[in-house]
């Protein structure tokens, strides 16, 4: 009986573990000022899920992740590509750049990173007509 709960456990964990979302950075983009820089992960859930983003702004360098600043769900730049794009308007603003959303949501419209106050902003309505086709990872990938 033991050895049966075993199993169980052991498939269950394999089960979650296929099934959680994949995270992977696809985009860092430093400030003009050089001290900070915003990360942009994408998240995928699979066949039946869009992809999700989430940025965060963390000290030039840094490999630790951030604290969330802005999440969105199914975020596209043009009718072909998924994503948003990362903008510095100045060395303290950063614009959140996408054609449309499913779901955006700005956790932190301000926060400080390095000592600096940086704020952030979700502009709706832009489109990168230049945003190859997919999801972001995906076009990361064969590029290389």
């Amino acid at each position: 009986m033991t050895a049966l709960v075993g199993v169980g456990v052991l498939a269950a964990l394999a089960l979650v573990g296929l099934l959680a979302p994949s995270t992977d950075v696809v985009a860092r983009v430093v400030s003009p000022n050089g001290d900070v820089q915003a990360v942009l992960v994408e998240t995928n859930g699979g066949a039946t899920t869009s992809f999700g983003y989430e940025v965060s702004v963390v000290p030039s360098g840094s490999n630790r992740p951030g604290p969330i600043a802005a999440r969105l769900y199914g975020a596209v730049r043009n009718d072909h590509a998924y994503g948003v794009n990362l903008r510095w308007v100045s060395g303290s603003q950063l614009n959140v750049e996408f054609k449309q959303a499913r779901d955006a949501k700005l956790e932190q419209p301000a926060l400080t990173v390095s000592g600096r106050r940086v704020s952030v902003a979700l502009q709706a309505g832009v489109t990168d007509p230049d945003a190859p086709p997919g999801g972001m990872l995906y076009n990361l990938q064969s590029s290389k």
